[in-house]
C-alpha cells in the first residue's frame, strides 16, 4: 500500500480525535446515567417492568446532556454521519452505532469500541414511546399519529348531537373540566359520548382535569373608567373589598395561602399574562401591587381571571377538597386523570394513594401537568414516580407556564419537555390556545396555524371550547394530516415536494 500523503494523514489524525471524543461522553454518559439510574430503579413497580429500559433510558439522556455537544456534532456531520440531534428514544443505540461506523472510518479496533446495536435495539425506544402513547391516549385514528383532546362544553351533557359531531370529525379524548358542571353532567356527557362510539365505531378515551388550588380573581371593584395602566396600583385582598378611595381598584384573591406566602418585590401576573404587577406593600386587608405590565390603552379587571404568584415557591397541596370528591368520580369513569399544580414526586405519590383507595374500575393514566417552574425542574423525578407505578403522559399547560417562566422562554422549555418526554417514551400533550382565535370567532390568525404544525411533534393536541371549534377541528385535521409527511418528532421527512 502507497505511503498516505500529509492531507489523508491530518484527516485520519482528526477522525481518530472525534472518536476519542465522542468514546469519552459514551464513558461519561454510561457512568452517569448507570449511576442515576439506580438511584431510580428501587421505585418501578413489578408490574412496570418494561419501564425500567425507559427509566435508564432516561438517564442516559440526562447525563448526555450535561455535555455542551456542539463541535462533536459540527465533527460527524462532514463524515455522514449521525450528529446525534435525534436521539432522545434510543441514547445508547445511537451513541454506539456511531462510534462503531466512525471507528471503521478509522480503522480503529479493540475492545474499547462497542458493537453495532441490532435494528431491533435501536428501534426499541421508538416502539416503546408508542406502545405508552396507545396505553394512554388509545388507538391512533387511519389518517394521522397525532391524537386530538377535545374540552367538552357543557351543553354536551343535555345535547348529543354536539359529542356526535365532534367524534365525526376526529376527537380522540374527550376531555371534562372539573371546574365547570357537575358529576351528574360529567355523567351523561360520558353517556353521550359512549353512545357516539356505538354508532360511528370510532374509539374515544375520557380525560378530566382536576381543578387544583387555582388562584383566581373574585368580587373586582374596579370604576369604569379606571382602567389600569403601568405605574397604576391595586389591592389584592384576602377577603371581600370595600370600596376605598385610596384603593379605587381591588380583587379578592381565592387562594389565601398564596397571599400569606409571597413577598414584597415578588411579581404577580393576572389572566395569563395580560397584567403585570409587582408587590410593592403589605396592607391588613391584603398585597398592594403596582402595574408592571399592561396594555397600552388600559386593562379592566375582571372576576375569575387566574392568579400567578411566579417568583414566590408555593408550599400548597395539589389536591383541594374539591379534588378529592372530584376523584371519586374519576376513578370509576375516566379513563386518564390530568393533574393540576403538580410539583415534585411527593405530589405524585399523594394522588396515587388516593387513587389505590378508590379502587378504580380500569387502569386510570395520570397526566402531569407542567405549569410552574418546580414542576419543570422536577420532571425528570416525577416522571419516574408516576411511570414506575402506572401508565403516564405530560401536559405543556403553556398558559401558566408561559407566565411563570416567562414568555420568552417558553419556545425554549416546551421543545426541552418534549424531548424530555420522548426519551423517558412518555407521550406529550400540547396545550393551551391552540387555534383559540379560530374556534372563538371563525378566524384563524396565522400565527397560531404555525403554533398547530408545530404541535404535530406531539402525540396529543388539545383544542378548548369555543362557538367554532368544529371548524378548529377540522383546520387541526388537515393541518396536522399535511405536517405528518414532512416530519416525525424532530426528523425531517423528506417526502416529495409540489410545489413546484
Amino acid at each position: 500500500m502507497p505511503p498516505k500523503d500529509h492531507d489523508e494523514l491530518a484527516m485520519l489524525a482528526k477522525q481518530r480525535e472525534l472518536l476519542a471524543q465522542l468514546l469519552e461522553v459514551r464513558r461519561k454518559v454510561l457512568e452517569e446515567g448507570e449511576a442515576l439510574y439506580e438511584k431510580w430503579q428501587g421505585r418501578i413497580s413489578p408490574e412496570r417492568q418494561r419501564f425500567h429500559y425507559s427509566a435508564r433510558n432516561l438517564a442516559y439522556y440526562l447525563a448526555l446532556r450535561r455535555n455542551d455537544l456542539r463541535d462533536l456534532q459540527e465533527g460527524l456531520r462532514p463524515l455522514g454521519l449521525s450528529s446525534l440531534g435525534r436521539l432522545e428514544s434510543q441514547v445508547m443505540p445511537t451513541l454506539d452505532a456511531v462510534s462503531a461506523t466512525l471507528a471503521l472510518i478509522c480503522n480503529e479496533k479493540g475492545a474499547h469500541i462497542p458493537q453495532r446495536p441490532s435494528i431491533q435495539d435501536f428501534k426499541l425506544g421508538a416502539r416503546l414511546l408508542e406502545e405508552q402513547t396507545r396505553t394512554v391516549l388509545g388507538k391512533p385514528p387511519r389518517q394521522r399519529s397525532v391524537r386530538m383532546m377535545v374540552t367538552l362544553p357543557s351543553e354536551a351533557a343535555s345535547d348529543p348531537h354536539i359529542v356526535r359531531a365532534m367524534l365525526d370529525r376526529g376527537m380522540d379524548v374527550a376531555r371534562i373540566n372539573c371546574a365547570h358542571d357537575d358529576a351528574e353532567a360529567w355523567a351523561r356527557m360520558i353517556a353521550n359520548l359512549r353512545a357516539a362510539e356505538e354508532k360511528t365505531g370510532h374509539a374515544c378515551k375520557v380525560s378530566m382535569d382536576l381543578g387544583g388550588p387555582k388562584s383566581r380573581t373574585a368580587n373586582v371593584i374596579q370604576p369604569k373608567k379606571a382602567l389600569l395602566h403601568k405605574g397604576d396600583t391595586l389591592l389584592l385582598t384576602y377577603d371581600l373589598p370595600v370600596k376605598s378611595k385610596l384603593y379605587p381598584v381591588q380583587a379578592q384573591c381565592t387562594l389565601r395561602p398564596a397571599l400569606d406566602q409571597a413577598k414584597v418585590g415578588q411579581t404577580v401576573w393576572f389572566d395569563d399574562g395580560k397584567l403585570g404587577t409587582i408587590i410593592r406593600a403589605r396592607q391588613s386587608e391584603g398585597l398592594l401591587l403596582e402595574v408592571t405590565h399592561a396594555r397600552q390603552n388600559g386593562y379592566r379587571l375582571k372576576d375569575d381571571k387566574g392568579v400567578n404568584f411566579p417568583n414566590t415557591d408555593l408550599k400548597l397541596s395539589p389536591l383541594t377538597d374539591k379534588d378529592l370528591q372530584d376523584l371519586d368520580f374519576i376513578a370509576q369513569h375516566a379513563d386518564m386523570v390530568n393533574y393540576s399544580f403538580v410539583q415534585d414526586a411527593a405530589d405524585v405519590r399523594l394522588i396515587q394513594e388516593e387513587l389505590a383507595k378508590r379502587q378504580p374500575a380500569r387502569p386510570v393514566a395520570l397526566i402531569l401537568k407542567v405549569e410552574t417552574a418546580r414542576a419543570l425542574r422536577n420532571l425528570p423525578d416525577m416522571l419516574i414516580e408516576a411511570g414506575g407505578k402506572q401508565p403516564v403522559g405530560v401536559m405543556i399547560a403553556r398558559g401558566d407556564l408561559a407566565v411563570e417562566i416567562g414568555f420568552e422562554r417558553l419556545a425554549e422549555i416546551q421543545e426541552e419537555i418534549m424531548w424530555l418526554c420522548e426519551a423517558a417514551h412518555v407521550p406529550v400533550i400540547w396545550a393551551t390556545q391552540v387555534l383559540e382565535t379560530l374556534a372563538k370567532t371563525g378566524i384563524p390568525s396565522r400565527a397560531e396555524i404555525t403554533d398547530a404544525a408545530m404541535a404535530e411533534r406531539a402525540e396529543c393536541v388539545m383544542l378548548n371550547k369555543g362557538d367554532y371549534i368544529l371548524m378548529a377541528m377540522e383546520t387541526l385535521n388537515s393541518v396536522l394530516m399535511r405536517m405528518q409527511a414532512h416530519q416525525s418528532k424532530k426528523t425531517q421527512r423528506l417526502r416529495a415536494l409540489r410545489s413546484w
